[in-house]
């Protein structure tokens, strides 16, 4: 691979990476680990017009009925065409299914300080094996307390579930390991 090639496809996934979540805006795709891949193709390549440089993303969703994966495949298309990409050809991919060990540290933090609690610990399919535990503690994102109690398994989305600190009293979404 050329310099000129990597540094593309890198332009590329800088594009691509700044695109933000919907339904948690403080996030980006790549923050949250749905964004699998970036390639750029010469002139004419898949789906790109003669004379034009083409780019594929792939991203994974979160879980498979997320109705977030539409608006951002139209993000991502929007973003690259405001930076001269004619084509920006999304890819859906569900296997291997999304975990959220594929979150970026810099993701959980700015989930924290958005007010939803990160997720804790590792998921099996990030290959992690151990004991199971029987009672999930969560850290309060206001107020850093552990005295928490989840108030029903799926919050505003699924992937998130309610919670409510006993101490300050605040509900909170908690982003489930997946």
């Amino acid at each position: 691979m050329q310099t000129g090639e990597r540094t593309a496809r890198q332009q590329a996934w800088d594009i691509a990476a700044r695109v933000c979540d919907p339904e948690i805006p403080v996030l980006t795709i790549a923050d949250l680990g749905i964004l699998r891949s970036v390639e750029v193709y010469d002139a004419g390549g898949p789906g790109g017009p003669a004379g034009k440089p083409a780019v594929q993303v792939t991203i994974t969703p979160t879980y498979s009925g997320c109705p977030a994966m539409e608006a951002i495949r139209d993000d991502v298309q929007a973003e690259f065409a405001k930076e001269g990409y004619p084509s920006a050809e999304v890819l859906l991919v569900l296997s291997p299914a999304w975990t959220t060990d594929w979150m970026s540290a810099e993701g959980r933090t700015k989930l924290a300080e958005f007010g939803i609690a990160p997720p804790s610990g590792h998921s099996r399919a990030g290959g992690h094996s151990g004991p199971v535990r029987l009672a999930l503690q969560v850290k309060c994102p206001q107020c850093s307390s552990l005295n928490t109690k989840e108030l029903t398994r799926f919050g505003s989305t699924s992937c998130k579930a309610l919670y409510v600190c006993q101490d300050c009293k605040e509900p909170f979404d908690y982003f489930k390991v997946l």
